[in-house]
Order: C-alpha cells, then structure tokens, then sequence
C-alpha cells in the first residue's frame, strides 16, 4: 500500500507543479538530514516530475526555484502551523 502524504501547500499531490505531468517525485521544500523528517511532519512537500525536481530548473539544481519553494512553504507553515518564529526555531532560518 502507498503511504499517503499530505501536503499544505498545494492539494493535488499526484500532478507536477509545475507542468501537471502525472507521476511525481515527492519534493520536500525544507531539506536536509533532520529537515526532511519535518517536512514531512507539517506537509512542506510538492509534488514535482522528475524533470521538474532532479533536473537543470528543480529545487536542486536551480537557487532560484528552490526560494521560491522555500517561501511557499514558510508561507503555507505560518498560515496553518504557527508564527515566523516557530518556523525559525523548528527550521533555523527565514526565508521571508
């Protein structure tokens, strides 16, 4: 059985972002060792295709992607989880 994955960000999880193409690769906005456990913990995931997560223009390979991700998901945490500073102690930084 799949493990479902609820994201706060967006509410369709099984189409790309960013092209809407079927069969994604799970992006987890915030990331990094212990950082990718708590994305998962408050949903800071997105769906991504893998063109549009491991290639060139995804969150890995391009800074510029990866803010505009990084901020949707401090956004998302602010409006459904807590304040600016509870982002900052569970994730050490701002993005805003």
């Amino acid at each position: 059985m799949k493990k479902t994955i609820k994201s706060i960000i967006v509410d369709d999880m099984d189409h790309c972002l960013v092209c809407g193409r079927a069969y994604t690769e799970i992006h987890h906005c915030i990331f990094g060792t212990s950082n990718h456990k708590k994305s998962d913990q408050y949903g800071l995931i997105v769906p991504l295709c893998a063109d549009h997560h491991r290639g060139d223009g995804g969150p890995h390979k391009n800074r510029s992607f990866d803010l505009y991700l990084k901020r949707a998901a401090q956004i998302a945490f602010e409006l459904h989880c807590g304040n600016r500073d509870d982002f900052i102690k569970e994730f050490g930084k701002s993005y805003l």
